[in-house]
């Protein structure tokens, strides 16, 4: 199995700030409370989740339409088609209130892992992609349900 290059990974990991933060602030009102005052609410607890959580989803929508670009044919329109699958999902299944959001974005980002283990089968991702995205992935669902369930 082919090791995660370190750009990547660290950059993935600094990609997870958002959402360990908001895992953070939901449970610790000290720091909820000081994050509040000095970045703003909306920069706290479920909310930095949910609107980071949104923006990530439809980011990862273009990362697969790159991917789809490398193949042709059939199997490239099948990745357009699902390439734009989370970016979708982000704007449609995202409001009616932060409890079902969040639940919402807990099924998003657990399909997206499904797409990005087809795009990895199709040989269009590079060979450490699927230990990127797990670990990524299991962190990010990890910090949302803390702001759902606990």
């Amino acid at each position: 199995m082919t090791k995660i290059p370190p750009a990547p990974l660290v950059l993935g990991l600094a990609g997870l700030i958002p959402f360990v933060w908001g895992a953070l602030t939901t449970h610790m009102p000290n720091l909820q409370a000081w994050g509040a005052t000095h970045l703003g609410p909306r920069f706290v607890g479920p909310y930095i989740q949910l609107f980071y959580g949104s923006v990530i989803l439809s980011f990862m929508s273009g990362v697969l339409w790159g991917f789809a670009t490398k193949t042709s044919g059939m199997r490239a329109t099948m990745g357009y088609v699902l390439s734009v699958i989370p970016a979708l999902w982000a704007f449609f299944m995202t409001g009616g209130g932060p409890t079902s959001a969040g639940i919402n974005l807990i099924y998003g980002f657990a399909g997206l892992l499904l797409l990005d283990y087809a795009f990895h089968m199709w040989g269009l991702t590079p060979g450490w992609w699927m230990r990127l995205r797990l670990l990524l992935t299991a962190i990010v669902i990890s910090c949302l349900a803390i702001g759902v369930y606990l």
